[in-house]
């Protein structure tokens, strides 16, 4: 899968941008804030339905505009396609493939793969377990569809027997059988979900290991540790929510259930957040990401397009190397690669021979660097 072409109207800081692309490697290169990160972002809405970076989609259009337009053409499975994401202040967004609107975003999902590393990956080490759960339920639902329904399906029932709890604080009241038919309903996508995200840690762990040694030169021994209360059938389930029935009638909420499942990632014996220091925790997070890329393309045949954005940042120069024959390897698909240093990402591609396109920008404008920077890698 590739992107070939790019438009860009009044998102973010680009006011209008039309870009063409390379099918391998593309370095976006200029100073912090110039909107090279915007581009990348661009390229996850059109994947992804979204932001990476800002999930409120009007904080997106430029400012002082009332709307912004991300347009992108594909080519997947040797066919030409067509994507589109369309958002107005106050209006329902509006997304389309081959011209044609999307009656549930969630049918997007997995069409056409990315996976973004940036900087703000470090909030998957260092805040709550909510955003591991977020990622496991985005790699997952990439290839699966059924477990995008339970967990859309369990989410809502979950807001429901929530507001329940709270109504029955709020009016000094209990009534068992209304609570009782949410139960029923969150038990078996609860045991499911479980079910799945172990199979899926099970599966992923060599996967992220061998993506790990590859980029340290397996100094370092690394895992990931899959934690749930939910149990492994229906009926321990069951039998769980109504032990914590009176918990959660003191707490207003559900006290027990995947919505508290994590992630814990481990260096060594020990978690990552507490003695990983900044290099190993960017080496942890991009091994981590890189993985996604392959388990997607198992599970779907598609290769993902790989979105680095700021990779130098707190990471040494041999993991940068090891990191950039990884991705010239053959083995991944469409790259794109943001940098501040305008001569250092054309010298590392120099001796790879990949087929590399620079682009500078500045203040929200793109444009193709000259050829003599181009064509620096192939001397």
């Amino acid at each position: 899968m590739v992107l070939e072409q790019l438009h860009l109207h009044h998102f973010k800081n680009h006011i209008g941008s039309d870009l063409s692309f390379g099918s391998q490697v593309n370095c976006l290169l200029g100073d912090n804030g110039s909107g090279k990160t915007n581009v990348l972002d661009a390229v996850h809405y059109l994947c992804h339905t979204k932001s990476y970076f800002n999930p409120i989609d009007g904080q997106n259009i430029a400012h002082g505009e009332d709307q912004m337009l991300v347009q992108g053409q594909f080519l997947r499975h040797e066919q030409s396609e067509k994507v589109s994401c369309a958002i107005a202040r106050g209006v329902k967004k509006v997304f389309r493939w081959n011209e044609k609107a999307y009656d549930r975003l969630a049918d997007h999902v997995g069409r056409f793969p990315a996976v973004m590393i940036a900087p703000d990956d470090s909030g998957l080490i260092h805040e709550g377990s909510e955003m591991r759960r977020r990622w496991l339920d985005s790699v997952i639902s990439q290839s699966d569809r059924g477990y995008l329904k339970n967990v859309m399906s369990y989410n809502k029932a979950l807001n429901q027997r929530n507001a329940l709890l709270r109504y029955f604080a709020e009016n000094r009241t209990w009534d068992e059988e209304s609570l009782a038919l949410w139960d029923a309903q969150l038990v078996p996508l609860a045991v499911a979900i479980r079910s799945r995200r172990e199979e899926f840690i099970a599966g992923y762990i060599p996967v992220f290991q061998a993506a790990h040694a590859d980029i340290t030169q397996g100094v370092e021994s690394v895992g990931l540790v899959y934690r749930s209360d939910v149990g492994n059938s229906v009926e321990s389930f069951a039998e769980q929510l109504r032990q914590a029935r009176e918990d959660d009638r003191r707490l207003r909420r559900s006290t027990c259930g995947t919505h508290k499942d994590d992630v814990l990632f481990q260096l060594g014996e020990h978690l990552l957040k507490r003695f990983g220091s900044q290099g190993q925790q960017k080496s942890f997070l991009i091994a981590l990401r890189l993985s996604q890329l392959e388990h997607i393309e198992t599970a779907t045949g598609v290769k993902p397009i790989l979105l680095l954005d700021d990779i130098f940042d707190k990471i040494d120069d041999k993991r940068v190397n090891a990191l950039m024959r990884r991705v010239t390897s053959g083995s991944f698909g469409q790259v794109f690669i943001t940098d501040t240093d305008v001569d250092r990402i054309p010298r590392m591609f120099q001796e790879t021979g990949a087929d590399v396109k620079v682009y500078l920008v500045e203040r929200g404008e793109v444009k193709e660097a000259p050829k003599d920077v181009n064509s620096s890698n192939e001397s």
